[in-house]
């Protein structure tokens, strides 16, 4: 089975009174992993580490195939090509419809094509059930919608691995599910999935690997029932 993430005796410096030490997390292919921890403790440092989007001060980190502590800038963009990220706050560009923001990221990872453009955002679109709403702007559509969106523009590149940080957060407790439901779909299909979140009741209805930020290091909790 393939290692997507491989980290060992990592160290994070948060900011200049904070860092994580001695970090160690496997996460290995169709893994599915609860990230939780107090506001505040790093959940979402780890996440932007492993998406090169913050520097690894000591140990041995590795996604899929990079390595975190010697990779280039210019490989940067490659490494986040087979990353999806959901963001709690969507992160649309509220000035382009749903299809125009979906479109902005394939061109921008070099999606020349415009026939295969097109089929990709319709087969992402139907995976999140957002197909009638390509047209809408981001004003127009309520939270949930918002989330299906970003969920599809995450895998607009077939990722390896999903980071979800807190993807449920800013949504009723009916509407999370449903967008657990969708993550729960996209990580049977086989994609790696991290979930940083503080939705405690979604955890006790969907029971799985759970890692625990406490006292500045990673402690697992329980695995997958």
């Amino acid at each position: 089975m393939e290692k997507i993430i491989h980290f060992d005796k990592v160290k994070i410096k948060i900011n200049d009174k904070k860092n994580l030490s001695n970090i160690n997390l496997t996460v290995d292919e169709k893994d599915f992993i609860y990230l939780i921890g107090k506001t505040g403790s790093g959940k979402s440092s780890i996440l932007r580490t492993i998406y090169a989007d913050m520097p690894i001060n000591n140990g041995e980190a590795r996604v899929l195939e990079y390595n975190l502590t010697t990779i280039k800038r210019k490989e940067i963009p490659f490494l986040r090509r087979k990353i999806g990220v959901i963001f709690q706050d969507f992160k649309l560009l509220p000035d382009r419809s749903v299809v125009k923001n979906l479109e902005f990221v394939l061109k921008a990872t070099e999606w020349k094509n415009k026939k295969k453009i097109e089929e990709r955002i319709d087969n992402v679109l139907e995976k999140v059930k957002m197909n009638d709403y390509s047209n809408r702007y981001p004003h127009e559509l309520s939270g949930g919608e918002k989330q299906r969106v970003s969920i599809a523009r995450a895998l607009l590149n077939n990722p390896k691995l999903v980071l979800a940080d807190e993807p449920t957060g800013n949504l009723d407790p009916a509407t999370s599910m449903e967008i657990m439901n969708i993550l729960n779909s996209i990580n049977l299909n086989g994609t790696s999935i991290i979930m940083a979140t503080h939705d405690y009741e979604l955890i006790s209805k969907n029971p799985k690997k759970t890692i625990r930020i406490e006292d500045d290091r990673l402690f697992e909790l329980s695995k997958k029932t």
